[in-house]
């Protein structure tokens, strides 16, 4: 079975290792939501991992919900992503953008003025959210999306997809877990539709399914990775169903050539989310789980995945994967400078090392 330093392939991203930089929200970005050099530097130290797969970002302003995330569908930060791409190139790394709409789980403080909120349903999320002081605040009720309008929100996707690769950028990772937009369709609570899109399991994968296969369209399914965390219950979601639910949503997409599958696995009742993937997938496998690195180890080396997904230490170490292949005590993170860093102050950002 494979080791954990050596060599494998995702779809059309070839990583060095077997070791994936998670996607780790950092709340770092600059005005107008455009990457800073600090954030350069940032993913820069960190490529020696085998994928970096960036920080959840969002495909247009209405997919904006947290304050200091970073967009990629205007010129300038197609401009500052293109520098942190070349960063992690010049160090050998390579590095794919997480689109991430929030669709509900948005307040109104940290979006652009008149910017919209949107979801299947016009149900509010019951959890709260930081604003710009970082108190947490009650989510905007949202706009419940028409049906003709479901298409242009495709649309935003592929126009920040082609954006990415136009950076630089080797691929990107459509985030459909977190109680994000997809995940909105997905769950049987927060999509009440009575359209194509709502009320069956085939319905509510059905925006998943179309999105994943116009990005594959755009610049092919063998760069194009989708996340996905059944059951959880992050930002209000509770689907009454989620093993049929994700069945069949992976039924649909497997076969088509996608470069990957990123699994949460969250330990829950009655769900062993590996198992039902690994029963109805067939495609590459980054595995991310709460069990320590030692276990995702394990799982990989064993064969249950292809590559492992670490976060939490990729924060202090900026070298993870030297640090591991040495045998070297890892640093652990200050949990008070995760998400509280502005303009070019780099403590607990890019001062660990």
């Amino acid at each position: 079975m494979a080791g954990l330093f050596d060599p494998v392939k995702l779809g059309a991203i070839a990583l060095s290792n077997s070791i994936v930089m998670a996607p780790m929200t950092r709340d770092r970005a600059g005005a107008g939501d455009v990457p800073t050099d600090l954030m350069v530097d940032y993913y820069r130290q960190r490529a020696s991992a085998g994928l970096i797969i960036t920080e959840g970002t969002q495909p247009s302003a209405a997919g904006k919900g947290y304050w200091r995330t970073p967009g990629i569908h205007t010129p300038q930060q197609m401009a500052g992503w293109a520098k942190v791409a070349e960063a992690v190139h010049a160090e050998g790394g390579k590095i794919v953008v997480q689109l991430m709409h929030v669709g509900r789980a948005a307040v109104a403080a940290n979006k652009d003025t008149g910017a919209d909120t949107v979801a299947p349903s016009a149900i509010q999320c019951p959890d709260k959210i930081p604003g710009p002081d970082g108190v947490p605040q009650d989510c905007v009720i949202p706009r419940a999306l028409e049906t003709h309008e479901i298409a242009g929100v495709i649309a935003e996707y592929v126009h920040a997809a082609r954006c990415a690769i136009e950076a630089g950028m080797d691929g990107v990772e459509f985030h459909c877990a977190s109680g994000y937009l997809p995940m909105q369709f997905l769950s049987s609570n927060s999509n009440q539709r009575t359209d194509q899109y709502g009320g069956s399991a085939e319905n509510r994968v059905r925006f998943v399914v179309e999105t994943l296969a116009a990005l594959s369209e755009a610049i092919g399914a063998d760069r194009v990775g989708f996340r996905i965390c059944p059951g959880v219950t992050l930002n209000g979601m509770a689907d009454a169903n989620p093993a049929e639910t994700y069945e069949t949503l992976i039924k649909a997409v497997d076969g088509t050539g996608l470069a990957y599958l990123h699994l949460i696995d969250l330990p829950q009742d009655g769900l062993d989310a590996l198992a039902l993937v690994k029963a109805h997938w067939s495609g590459p496998l980054i595995l991310n789980n709460s069990r320590g690195i030692e276990d995702n180890i394990q799982r990989l080396e064993n064969g249950t995945a292809d590559a492992i997904s670490l976060g939490r230490g990729f924060i202090a170490n900026p070298d993870l994967v030297g640090k591991l292949k040495r045998g070297e005590p890892l640093a652990r993170p200050d949990r008070a400078t995760i998400y509280t860093g502005q303009g070019d102050d780099a403590r607990g950002y890019t001062d660990y090392v």
